[in-house]
């Protein structure tokens, strides 16, 4: 632990054996000694880990790889990543991005700058504007807003894009956040929000929260999510939700508790 970082990223894999850019990620690595990787191989099926740890042997000092026997779901990965660098290294910053660089990791390390003051969690999104450069099938657009913005309305806070894969945190309060398992495989990025509100109050947690929109999103590939959980979607989401509409009525009312 001798070695301390500025900035710690967490990447979860399932089967990306194909999808793992090493030139993008040695060559960031090389313009960013402050910056260290931890990839999480989620019990991928195929040479996924090989790939992982050839990356590793040419960044020794700069990446690390941690490696789950069955595969978890990406809430799963992302938090034993998380929780496996604040354990084992030091650093000031720590986050996870999709493996496959939708977001760059040059973009994403730009989200440390606006981790100032109040604020403890900045996160990119996935805004369509003049002067970015937001790619995604018009599909996957149209239903993601939907899902968005009833996101929005359940928390009751005014944010545009909580699913996108680009999240950074002070390494405390991801100590905090990330102590727990989540409920969903896939929707742990609303209940980080929850979390937060939860934790500070959501007048507090507005200003500790930042949202960041992107200069560049490329959507790459198909998605790990499959089409049926489409449906368990809208389940997860009312489980979050009922789960912390209790915890706060409990702490209101502490017969209830």
């Amino acid at each position: 632990m001798s070695t301390v970082f500025n900035t710690s990223i967490v990447i979860p894999c399932y089967n990306e054996e194909k999808g793992i850019s090493n030139n993008e990620y040695s060559n960031f690595l090389n313009n960013n000694p402050e910056a260290f990787i931890c990839f999480v191989n989620d019990g991928s099926k195929d040479n996924t880990l090989g790939v992982l740890n050839a990356l590793k042997e040419k960044h020794p000092t700069q990446i690390d790889v941690l490696s789950l026997k069955k595969n978890s779901g990406k809430a799963e990965a992302v938090r034993a990543g998380i929780n496996y660098c604040n354990t084992n290294y030091r650093h000031q910053y720590i986050g996870y991005l999709d493996a496959d660089l939708a977001t760059t990791l040059e973009e994403f390390i730009e989200l440390r700058n606006y981790l100032q003051g109040e604020i403890v969690f900045s996160f990119g999104s996935r805004i369509r504007k003049i002067g970015s450069t937001i790619k995604r099938e018009n599909s996957r657009f149209l239903i993601g807003r939907v899902v968005a913005t009833f996101i929005s309305n359940i928390l009751d806070i005014k944010v545009y894009d909580t699913q996108c894969g680009s999240k950074l945190f002070t390494k405390e309060i991801s100590e905090i956040l990330f102590k727990k398992e989540f409920i969903s495989r896939w929707l742990f990025d609303v209940e980080i929000f929850f979390r937060m509100i939860h934790l500070f109050g959501k007048e507090k947690a507005i200003k500790k929260m930042i949202e960041v929109p992107l200069k560049l999103w490329v959507e790459k590939g198909d998605s790990k999510v499959k089409f049926t959980y489409g449906i368990k979607l809208w389940f997860d989401l009312f489980e979050i939700q009922r789960k912390y509409q209790k915890i706060a009525q409990n702490l209101s009312n502490p017969n209830l508790q």
